[in-house]
């Protein structure tokens, strides 16, 4: 109940070193902000950080401190890439879109031109740093279509919780179904929990790839806090946070990482 009330109010922290808003003018009357965290050492990637639902985490400063919504999947595992030498950067939804981004929006011209504006933004400020999209949910959407746009301006692609299929009833969104993964030609990882009830997001659409891309798949963990589609449960890897950025990371990296996390 705490963490779920956290969300509702939004979490302060502190304007510290190596952690600041960044806002890029993108578009014609729209803007686009980030939060970047620093490594304390020299970066070994940058993860642009695609949160899932609208995406907007409402991303601002209040009385110095940085304030947003904390509990999306990609937002409270921020420090977990940063503490294993990679750069963070948060994205929100653009100024335009206050009330969060539809699916159409994602898979849009206006997002393209938005995120590659910030991805060069990154590669100015960690030049000869490799750039990885990581999405969750509804973030895979984004990620996926960048990563179809972007080609090899971006080094890897990561989709977490994948919304395979279309979602339904008063707010139909097609969601990456019938996405074509091929498309994308940087290398592609998938990350999945293997209870995730979020009916969009089912975990034999991502075993059904698993002959074609990697998969990390995720088992246990804690109880839900929130329904199934909602970050505080297995579609957010509730409980199982730290081991599913380290493989993450470690894929990234090129280094040995665990395909089973139980």
């Amino acid at each position: 109940m705490k963490r779920l009330l956290a969300a509702f109010l939004g979490i302060f922290v502190p304007l510290a070193h190596g952690q600041e808003i960044v806002t890029l003018q993108t578009r014609t009357g729209a803007t686009q902000s980030y939060l970047l965290v620093r490594t304390p050492q020299p970066p070994q990637a940058v993860a642009v950080l695609l949160p899932g639902g609208g995406g907007n985490i409402r991303l601002r400063t209040e009385d110095g401190q940085i304030r947003f919504s904390p509990n999306n999947f990609v937002v409270r595992t921020r420090t977990e890439y940063v503490n294993r030498g990679v750069v963070a950067a948060v994205v929100d939804a653009p100024s335009d879109q206050p009330t969060g981004m539809a699916d159409e929006f994602r898979l849009g011209e206006q997002h393209y031109t938005d995120i590659s504006i910030m991805v060069e933004d990154l590669k100015k400020r960690f030049p000869g740093t490799p750039v990885f999209l990581v999405g969750t949910s509804r973030g895979t959407i984004s990620a996926a279509a960048l990563g179809k746009r972007m080609g090899k301006a971006v080094d890897g692609v990561v989709l977490t919780s994948t919304v395979f299929l279309p979602s339904s009833g008063r707010r139909s969104q097609p969601g990456l179904s019938g996405f074509d993964f091929a498309a994308i030609p940087a290398p592609l990882l998938f990350v999945h929990h293997v209870d995730d009830g979020c009916s969009v997001t089912p975990n034999h659409a991502a075993k059904r790839l698993a002959d074609r891309y990697p998969l990390v798949s995720v088992s246990g963990g804690q109880p839900p806090q929130s329904e199934p589609c909602e970050a505080l449960s297995a579609h957010g890897y509730l409980g199982k946070e730290e081991e599913t950025v380290e493989a993450i990371v470690n894929w990234m990296l090129k280094k040995p990482y665990r395909k089973e996390i139980n």
